[in-house]
């Protein structure tokens, strides 16, 4: 994968691969040329510092140029990388590091000041590098590279050699790492190509403000563009204003826009600029309003072409105007070269009008390796061939998917996947909190939001101030699209003859 998203292309000394849009303004253009440049000197620090085939490399940035340079670097030596979203709190990052046994963090100096506590109870991990300079606990990112060599002879891998781990969010127990092999980026091409219509066109230019912690960003933007030559302009403000989004893609010619349904409802507000020329729109994580999707048609002058798929399983389903194969509303239908359906409880496919679950047959190119250090939730993920995901879905008679909610509790909001496990026990953490559940409950604007019953401790007093300072310490904790938006005090927790906690009864409530 890193040898394919850069070599052929820097043969062009001249070839750009990134546009790099800092905090400040200021425009960095990047080739593929630096870019296999500086991989391969990251590629020779990482090795000498004494990793092997194999070992983990997590890539705790932004969107930066160092994000992308760290990722190739890792692919190239045959590592495996690992993107962390700098949302994450001490305690997600401790988890995720030490599952991993990550053995080589890339990330800057803010966020390496919340790895300074952990590193100790991390014995796996070998070097931390921080964009910026060295901090207690990590070398400069600049300093090392600058001291390496530039030739590099990239490790050669099998298509079915693990190449990336995501973690993802459950509905029981903590985050699991999604392993996935080399053989991911070319089978997720053709769910690029049908958003996207026929992506890579001639002068495509490519921006998403989805973090590249998440497959949608990475994989759907960043490495789908590096393989085909689009350029990709890297930019994640500190927070999302729809104004500044238009304005960017105005000055910089964007021509292709990944942007979350929440994102989307939010430009509905802004001015569009007479020169935006927008000739794409994908979207995908949560249901398109109607309303939306006509504006965008409307004022940006392009389709918004939805498309579904999940860490597991990515881009699997997918709309494309240009096929005349557009159903606003619907993920789609299945992309060339996926066999996807709707399955029974007994793993049969349902017809077209009935409810069932989405499942994707194997063997699939971007389907997930397994979970790592986890064969029976690998296992349970399955139902004979078919990859079950746990969304459920209707089909229509000309095959257009349409979603119809979870089969179980976990929680989608603004795009991300959030299990209810890891913040309960967050939740529970607090001092004055005896027991939590959490679920999701529905929101005009992120599709669902994070609300938690909480049972006090007893000498604790429920109020508005209680309910700031928990939501501060989980947000400190864990992310800040985790925290929950919503907490209601209850004596006890709704709970089965068993004990096992009913969710269904906090819904009612």
């Amino acid at each position: 994968m890193g040898v394919a998203m850069c070599d052929r292309h820097a043969a062009d000394p001249d070839k750009v691969a990134l546009i790099h849009v800092a905090q400040d303004g200021s425009v960095h253009p990047y080739t593929y040329v630096h870019l296999r440049d500086a991989s391969n000197r990251l590629a020779n620090v990482l090795l000498a510092r004494g990793l092997t085939t194999g070992d983990r490399v997590a890539v705790l940035l932004e969107q930066s140029p160092e994000a992308a340079i760290a990722h190739l670097a890792a692919l190239r030596a045959g590592l495996v990388s690992i993107p962390l979203s700098t949302l994450f709190g001490v305690d997600a990052l401790k988890y995720r590091l030490a599952d991993s046994g990550a053995a080589a963090v890339v990330t800057n100096i803010a966020n390496a000041e919340k790895l300074e506590s952990l590193v100790a109870e991390l014995p796996e991990l070998k070097v931390v590098l921080s964009v910026g300079g060295a901090t207690g606990c990590s070398a400069g990112f600049e300093t090392e590279l600058a001291r390496a060599a530039s030739a590099f002879t990239p490790v050669q891998t099998r298509a079915d050699q693990p190449a990336m781990m995501m973690y993802t969010s459950g509905t029981t127990g903590n985050p699991k790492g999604c392993l996935h092999a080399h053989r991911f980026l070319l089978g997720h091409v053709p769910g690029v190509a049908m958003p996207h219509e026929f992506f890579p066109q001639p002068g495509d230019r490519i921006w998403t403000p989805a973090d590249w912690a998440w497959i949608g960003g990475l994989l759907n933007v960043l490495f789908v563009s590096l393989l085909s030559g689009v350029p990709v302009v890297t930019h994640r403000p500190r927070k999302f204003d729809p104004q500044h989004a238009l304005d960017l893609m105005t000055t910089h010619g964007v021509r292709n826009l990944f942007m979350p349904p929440a994102a989307l409802r939010q430009l509905c507000e802004a001015k569009v600029p007479a020169r935006l020329a927008l000739r794409t729109i994908g979207s995908g994580g949560d249901p398109l309003a109607p309303a939306t999707a006509a504006w965008c048609q409307e004022a940006l002058g392009a389709p918004v072409n939805e498309f579904y798929g999940q860490t597991e399983c990515n881009l699997v389903l997918s709309n494309c105007a240009g096929l005349s194969s557009l159903r606003v509303g619907s993920l789609g239908r299945p992309v060339p070269g996926h066999a996807v359906a709707l399955i029974d409880e007994d793993g049969q496919e349902v017809p077209a009008g009935t409810l069932g679950t989405i499942a994707v047959r194997r063997p699939d190119p971007v389907m997930f390796v397994g979970y790592w250090n986890n064969p029976a939730a690998t296992e349970a993920k399955f139902h004979g061939d078919w990859l079950v995901t746990g969304d459920l879905a209707i089909r229509d008679d000309e095959g257009f998917f349409y979603f119809r909610g979870r089969s179980d509790d976990l929680i989608k909001s603004s795009g991300y996947r959030i299990g209810p496990g890891e913040v309960e026990e967050a939740v529970e953490k607090h001092p004055a909190v005896a027991q939590a559940a959490v679920i999701g409950v529905p929101d005009a604007d992120r599709g669902q939001i994070v609300k938690a019953f909480v049972v006090l401790k007893n000498g604790a007093q429920g109020g508005p101030e209680l309910i700031s300072d928990i939501q501060t310490f989980v947000r400190t904790r864990l992310a800040a699209h985790e925290y929950p938006r919503e907490i209601a005090f209850l004596p006890e927790l709704p709970r089965t003859a068993s004990g096992k906690l009913q969710r269904s009864a906090l819904r009612q409530l």
